[in-house]
């Protein structure tokens, strides 16, 4: 009778642990999901804005929105979804985009991608680093992207550049290479 009442204690305590390490478990789909939604709200507030200085007033105009919107946006997404929400570069346009170890490894691995073909569209890395969850997904050079991003530019955009970022080493990039990339880290 003890061994029964033994054995049923500890099937007791072994459900109830079972129970915790499944309530407590990291659900990194669900991570990744909130994380591919977070980039794609960032993308989608940031191209309708660029598309509207473009056209209100060309790539100097953009310049200067790009400059002050886009940090503006990962700033309200940081705040409204706990996540670190950034964009940086091996090139990067300003200090804010300056990678960090971890991401310079995966934007080299992301360039390493999109010399074998693949396409920014599908490049997203993910993980749990130093109890952290950690998601890049990268961005590609589109043709709206060359106004600024390209080797050469016009006089006013040069001048534009080089007034909203001195220190500016995003330049040279041709069509369909990776530009840099979303960057979001969330401390679980």
């Amino acid at each position: 009778m003890k061994n029964y009442i033994v054995v049923i204690i500890f099937l007791f305590f072994s459900s109830l642990a079972f129970s915790y390490s499944e309530e407590s478990e990291i659900d990194e789909e669900e991570l990744f999901q909130e994380a591919t939604r977070i980039v794609k709200t960032f993308g989608g507030t940031l191209k309708p804005q660029l598309g509207a200085a473009l056209k209100s007033g060309g790539p100097v105009h953009a310049i200067e929105v790009c400059s002050v919107v886009a940090p503006a946006i990962a700033s309200d997404l940081t705040k409204k979804t706990g996540w670190n929400v950034r964009r940086v570069s091996l090139k990067s346009r300003n200090k804010t985009a300056i990678p960090d170890s971890w991401e310079v490894k995966v934007l080299k691995d992301f360039d390493k991608r999109q010399l074998a073909g693949e396409t920014a569209k599908t490049m997203v890395y993910s993980g749990i680093i130093e109890g952290k969850y950690r998601f890049m997904k990268a961005q590609g050079v589109e043709p709206v992207c060359l106004k600024c991003h390209a080797g050469k530019v016009s006089a006013p955009i040069e001048a534009a550049l080089k007034e909203k970022y001195p220190n500016d080493l995003a330049r040279g990039y041709l069509l369909g290479q990776i530009r840099g990339a979303f960057s979001l880290v969330k401390k679980l």
